[in-house]
Formats: structure tokens, C-alpha cells, sequence
């Protein structure tokens, strides 16, 4: 190999992430004959979040890329937290990222029946041992880490007594809580894990789909490698918190001897302003701090999607956010950025006023309307024009009049010109006050007759550029303007504190009453635009024939970022 081809393989090899460089290292070794099979295990005890995201695109990314494929597999070995409801939801937000399982759906459940075996296979090698101690006194025979643990009085039983135990355990002879099943190991090992582990409880729970078959139910660290290991699973990929489970993992493979799965981990996805504990969601959800496990504030992909963010923005924010192996914290910008990138490109641009102030063209014919053409998306031609009516009528957002504008004030304020974005320029010639209020309760203005957008020959230069609506033709909306639902970064990190105390108050504000171009009757849920210098929206589940409700999925701009810059 010359000196310019080990240049090229060099390179090649540094922009590969750290799995990816152990996979071609195993392939090229002829490990499992070159097979790559990862899986994707979650446990139906909740809705996936952005955590869960970027195991997904890991999992399935990583073995498409090598020809391989992912197996997905719930773990669903503790009954009491599981439900059907989260089975589905978990499958159709995979499908809804962008993968496919096809018709590799397994279920920890499936192997009941083989973990049992595997258990009794290590009770027979003298591996595991039936202790009658209770959780108390196990916890506190662990030790600590700097402190060896202490043996159980009962792990010297034999393994006909051993043997006894766990079938009559399985048979329902003792009560909830009664015994467990450990496994024998080391109590003075660095690893707590390692320090007999408990491999099975008994729990009589109804499973979602085993029912009441059972009555004890395998911990995760075991259940977990064995149905790796009887899938063939050739590379599981895992968060880096399982890093010091790892050698339990190992142990357990080697002793029942079975297909030598690799477990590899990687830095979870940390993000600011967001909290990846289900345990800690359910909470925001039983205590109505959220309105579900999809309100468009939760970090739930649920939540994601009804909030109005397009797949590929998530998928693009996990590569970006990279394969690292240590743990850091990723800004939440970076997702809003890949969202904004991908809706800019994707979504067609409409007219919405949020705070209205009618304006009348006082020098436009009463009963007149006109239909403007607009252009959909400049950033994509192809997705053409529509058309707008324009009235003697209008509404513009309050936010975009002054009543003593300053100078270089480029909207709308007397003796000012400003054009309405595919209409007429306007020149402002005065106003009327709520006399009971003092707010400003109506602009006139006169509009330039040669000033029509695409034919203007009046030679105005209007430096401003403003979104409206026709009064008369306008649909009134709901609009939810959705914040980050933290004023922390990292809210469940601060000692002596409840990550609630940083819930933002403010992360949700409504407008009851908007007003939206009539093209926008036709909408549906799901649908997405962006309102002209709002944001981008996407309408809501909640929406009715009657009246439309739109969700906004981000502004325009970081303007999160420049407040707390302030």
C-alpha cells in the first residue's frame, strides 16, 4: 500500500465514530461470519423521548449501514409499570422517525419460558442460590462501594434445596416479596453489581400479555443478555449508564455458555431544558403540570410530533449531536436550528395576524375585493402560488403600528409608507383611540393605486414589509404559543432541589382569538406552515370544523437565546 492509499484508509477510519471502527474490526476479522444485528429494547412503561430517539437512529442507522438489521424487542419483564398503550405508541413513533423492524417484534416475554431454564442451568452449576432475606437487609448486605458486602446467610443452601425453592416459586407457594433468586458471585467485588445480584422476584402482577401465567418475573440484568444472546444479537448498543452492568452481562453469557452477544455503550442524549426520566415525565403528566404524554412541550417524540417537528430534523439533530462515549450535555438550539432548517425548506409560507388592529384603506371602494397572488415558498418554486383576498378592511398585528414612531421605524406609523407583503403599499394618514381604553382601535390609511406587488410603477420605495389579513374574509383560530418547559438547563441536576421548581409558567400561552387566511380552512391536523415573521405552526388534534388550533413548533429565530443573553 502506498503512502497516499494508507492517507485515504487513515482518513477513513477517523471520520468513523468509535462503534462503527469496532464493527468494521469485527467484520473484517470475519467475526460472526461479517453479520451485523443490533436491537432496539425499550420497556413499555412510558412514551419514547429524545433519548430514546438517538438509540433508535444509532441502532438501526449503524446496522443498515454494514447490511445488517435491528430487531426490536420490549422489556417487558416488569408488569406492574407496563401497558398495551405504550407498546403501540413506542412502535408507531419508531415507524413515524423513519424505521422499520419489518417482522422482527419481540418481546422479553417470548423468553419466560427459556430465562427460566437458563436460571435452573446456573442453580445446577451452583451459580444461584433462593435467599429468604428481605430487601432491607440484602440492600444492606451490599455493602458500599468502599465497603465489602456480606454474604447471605441462606447462599450456602445446596442445590437440591436451591432447586426446590425456585420451582416452588414459581408455582405460587410463597407469598409477594417472599424470596428471591440471586445469583452467586462475589459480595467483595468493586462492582456492586456483582455482589449476587438478584435474578428473580416474585410479583404477582397481570403481564400485558403473558396474563397470569406467571408469578415471578426475571430482573433486568437478567432477562436483558440471555434475550440478546438467544436473538444472536451481535452488537448491542446501550446507553453509557449500563457501562458497570457490563460484566454482570458478560458473566452471565459466559457461565450459561450461549451466543456471545457484545454489549458496547455510548453517551446518552443530554439535552438542556429537557429531563429523559420517564419516572420523572409521568410526574408532569399524573400531576397535570402537562396536559399527556404528548403535550407539545414534552420531550416525548409524541410530543415532538404533535408540536409539529419533522422527523428528519430529529433524525438530523441525533447526527449531529454524534457517537461519543462520554457523557455531556447537548443544546437544545441545535435541535430548534435543525428543525428551522428543515421546515424552512419544506413548508409553505401563509398569512396569520396574532394580535389584531383592523386597518381601513379609507381610499379603496367600499365592497371591493381582490385577489392577490402569493408565492408559497421562496425557497422552492415548485411549490407555486395561491392566491389572497384583499378588502378595504384589514388586520395587521398591533405589534406593527407606533403611534410616534422613531426614526428608521420601518412599519406602519403616521405619514409612513409600508408595503403589505403581496398587496399594496400603504401610507398611514391617522388613527382613532378606545376612549374608554386609550389603545389604539383603528388605522386609516390611503393605498398607492400603481403599487399592486409584481406590476408597481409608482417609484415609492417602501423600506417595511408587513403580513395582513382581510377582515371580512379572515377564519378566526386558536393559537398555543409553545416555550421550553424548563428555565434550567439542567433542572433535575441541582442538589437539595425538585426539578419542579424550575417548571416554566410561562411555557404556555394561548391566543384564543387569531385571525388566518381563509386558504387555511382546508387544514388538517399534522399540516404545517410558517406564519409570515410569527414562526412555524402546525395545526393541532384539537382542531374542529368550526375553529382551527395551531400549535407553534419554533420561532423564526433563536430568540431564547438573545434573551438570555441579555
Amino acid at each position: 500500500m502506498n503512502d497516499l492509499s494508507k492517507k485515504e484508509e487513515n482518513k477513513e477510519k477517523e471520520s468513523l465514530n468509535f462503534i462503527e471502527q469496532i464493527i468494521e474490526e469485527d467484520i473484517k476479522s470475519g467475526k460472526h461470519s461479517g453479520r451485523v444485528l443490533t436491537r432496539f429494547p425499550p420497556e413499555p412503561n412510558g412514551y419514547l423521548h429524545i433519548g430514546h430517539a438517538k438509540a433508535i437512529c444509532v441502532n438501526f442507522e449503524t446496522a443498515a449501514k454494514y447490511g445488517g438489521k435491528t430487531n426490536l424487542r420490549f422489556d417487558d419483564t416488569n408488569p406492574s409499570t407496563e401497558e398495551t398503550e405504550y407498546v403501540e405508541n413506542i412502535k408507531n413513533d419508531i415507524r413515524w422517525l423513519g424505521f422499520d423492524w419489518d417482522d422482527r417484534e419481540y418481546y422479553a416475554s417470548d423468553y419466560f419460558e427459556q430465562l427460566y431454564e437458563f436460571a435452573i442451568q446456573l442453580i445446577e452449576k451452583g451459580l444461584a442460590y433462593v435467599d429468604d432475606s428481605t430487601p432491607e437487609e440484602i440492600a444492606a448486605m451490599k455493602g458500599t462501594p468502599t465497603v465489602p458486602g456480606k454474604e447471605s446467610p441462606y447462599r450456602s443452601r445446596t442445590i437440591e434445596e436451591n432447586l426446590g425453592l425456585f420451582r416452588r416459586m414459581r408455582a405460587g407457594e410463597f407469598p409477594d416479596g417472599a424470596r428471591v433468586l440471586r445469583a452467586r458471585i462475589d459480595m467483595a467485588s468493586d462492582n456492586m453489581h456483582m455482589r449476587d445480584p438478584i435474578m428473580y422476584r416474585i410479583k404477582r402482577d397481570h403481564h400485558h400479555r403473558t396474563g397470569d401465567d406467571w408469578c415471578i418475573y426475571p430482573m433486568y440484568d437478567f432477562a436483558h443478555g440471555q434475550s440478546d444472546s438467544i436473538e444472536t444479537i451481535t452488537h448491542s448498543l446501550c446507553s453509557l449508564e449500563f457501562i458497570h452492568h457490563r460484566p454482570l452481562y458478560d458473566w452471565f453469557i459466559e457461565k450459561l455458555e450461549i451466543f456471545p452477544s457484545r454489549q458496547i455503550e455510548f453517551a446518552r442524549m443530554n439535552v438542556s431544558y429537557m429531563i429523559t426520566s420517564k419516572r420523572r415525565l409521568l410526574k408532569l403528566v399524573k400531576e397535570n403540570y402537562v396536559s399527556g404524554w404528548d403535550d407539545p412541550r414534552m420531550p416525548t417524540l409524541s410530543g415532538m410530533r404533535r408540536r409539529g417537528y419533522p422527523p428528519a430534523a430529529i433524525r438530523t439533530f441525533c447526527d449531529k449531536a454524534g457517537v461519543a462515549k462520554r457523557d455531556n450535555l447537548i443544546e437544545a438550539g441545535l435541535l430548534e436550528f435543525c428543525v428551522r432548517d428543515e421546515l424552512n425548506r419544506t413548508d409553505p409560507r401563509v398569512m396569520a395576524v396574532l394580535n389584531p388592529l383592523k386597518v381601513v384603506v379609507t381610499n379603496y371602494p367600499e365592497g371591493q375585493v381582490e385577489h392577490m397572488e402569493v408565492e408559497n415558498n421562496p425557497e422552492d418554486e415548485s411549490m407555486g402560488t395561491r392566491t389572497m383576498p384583499f378588502s378595504r378592511e384589514l388586520y395587521i398585528e398591533r405589534e406593527d403600528f407606533m403611534e410616534d414612531p422613531p426614526k428608521k421605524y420601518f412599519r406602519m406609523g403616521p405619514g409612513l409608507d409600508v408595503r403589505l407583503k403581496g398587496a399594496y403599499i400603504l401610507r398611514c394618514e391617522g388613527f382613532k383611540k378606545d376612549a374608554a381604553t386609550g389603545e389604539i382601535a383603528e388605522v386609516h390609511c390611503t393605498y398607492y393605486k400603481d403599487s399592486k406587488s409584481g406590476e408597481d410603477t409608482s417609484g415609492i420605495k417602501a423600506k417595511g414589509t408587513l403580513h395582513w389579513v382581510s377582515a371580512a374574509h379572515a377564519k378566526e383560530a386558536e393559537v398555543r404559543l409553545y416555550d421550553r418547559l424548563f428555565t434550567d438547563p439542567q433542572p433535575d441536576t441541582h442538589e437539595g432541589k425538585d426539578y419542579l421548581e424550575f417548571f416554566n409558567e410561562e411555557s404556555l400561552q394561548v391566543v384564543e382569538k387569531a385571525y388566518i387566511e381563509p386558504s387555511l380552512a382546508a387544514a388538517r391536523p399534522g399540516d404545517r406552515f410558517q406564519f409570515l415573521r410569527l414562526g412555524y405552526f402546525c395545526v393541532d388534534p384539537d382542531s374542529t370544523s368550526e375553529k382551527l388550533v395551531f400549535n407553534r413548533t419554533v420561532t423564526l429565530k433563536d430568540t431564547w437565546a438573545k434573551m438570555q443573553s441579555k
